[in-house]
């Protein structure tokens, strides 16, 4: 049962990467702006993509509880 419910959260982390990673919502953050010297577009990358890192690394160590 346990292992069930990871896989299903994993495949819906998986689900929201692919959202997110996406055309229409990538667009968004495609803007003549910067974050501390940095242009928004990879920075917003970078900040997804280690988000979702984290939340992957977060769901698999409270898996094995």
């Amino acid at each position: 049962m346990q292992t069930r419910l990871l896989h299903q959260r994993l495949a819906g982390l998986f689900a929201l990467a692919l959202l997110l990673f996406n055309f229409p919502l990538i667009a968004l953050w495609d803007r003549d702006v910067t974050l501390l010297g940095v242009p928004l577009f990879p920075a917003a990358l970078f900040l997804v993509w280690a988000l979702l890192i984290a939340a992957l690394a977060w769901l698999m160590e409270r898996g094995r509880d």
